[in-house]
């Protein structure tokens, strides 16, 4: 890899993100970051081999600038970025909420703006990330995004419309088979288990369920109907979870995530 990119508000996610890249072939060299605490900073260099710098230093020096601070700080990452970024670098933005038009309203006209909504399964290379373009982003760019991004997961492009929709489901998505998992986990205290073989339990069941899930090309519902015998424990488990009314618990739950990440866009980080 030949390009720069620099990796600003380098946290969880956007660590997941440098390590991901340097073993996807890019060179630390080729690598620089930025973080709020400059002992953040040095760990991040001693760890990875990569240059910190500063936000306007990454501005001027990296053909590539990869935005992963909080959509709260957005206003004052780009008041230090806004005079120091040439009209030809690629900004990609991983804050949710935030469209590429109020991006490019802040940067130099016509700078090529794509916004990326990764999850947290990007410290295991397990990431769904959704690619958009802004309105001066050609393929050339949206593939390159790709590349960054695939070096963590898989990756999919989506129109911009509907990112929010993404970001309910996939952005947010890990935390909601978080949930689940620790409630089963209590579950089967109650059943009587310990809870280390719940927990075991529980997870190497997820596993196999989403592998079925991604290689057996079958639909959730069929999948579902061959482990739910006539009268047997499976259908009395989902008579509960009906009757609970958990399918609508979840679909409102999606609703209210897609509705916030529509607040952030319009400003409201309250």
């Amino acid at each position: 890899m030949t390009q720069k990119v620099a990796v600003l508000g380098t946290g969880k996610i956007g660590e997941a993100l440098l390590s991901g890249m340097i073993r996807g072939g890019w060179t630390p060299a080729d690598l620089l970051v930025t973080a709020r605490r400059p002992e953040r900073a040095e760990e991040l260099r001693a760890r990875y081999g990569v240059t910190p710098v500063t936000n306007a230093e990454a501005a001027k020096t990296a053909d590539t600038l990869i935005l992963t601070v909080k959509p709260q700080d957005m206003g004052t990452l780009l008041d230090e970025l806004a005079p120091h970024v040439p009209a030809d670098r690629l900004v990609i933005s991983g804050m949710a909420g935030i469209t590429t038009s109020s991006l490019e309203t802040r940067l130099a006209a016509g700078t090529p703006v794509v916004r990326v909504m990764t999850n947290t399964p990007a410290l295991v290379d397990e990431a769904m990330s959704v690619i958009s373009a802004g309105s001066h982003a050609g393929e050339a760019h949206l593939a390159h995004a790709e590349e960054i991004f695939g070096a963590v997961g898989k990756t999919l492009r989506v129109p911009e419309s509907q990112q929010d929709a993404c970001t309910a489901l996939s952005g947010s998505g890990p935390a909601y088979f978080f949930y689940l998992v620790e409630a089963m986990t209590d579950a089967g205290i109650l059943l009587g288990l310990p809870r280390d073989k719940a927990h075991d339990l529980i997870v190497q069941s997820a596993i196999g369920a989403a592998t079925m899930l991604r290689d057996s090309g079958e639909h959730p519902v069929k999948l579902r109907e061959n482990v739910t015998s006539p009268a047997g424990t499976t259908i009395n488990a989902i008579r509960e979870l009906e009757n609970h009314g958990v399918r609508a618990a979840l679909i409102a739950a999606l609703e209210a995530a897609r509705d916030r990440s529509r607040e952030l866009a319009a400003g409201n980080n309250d």
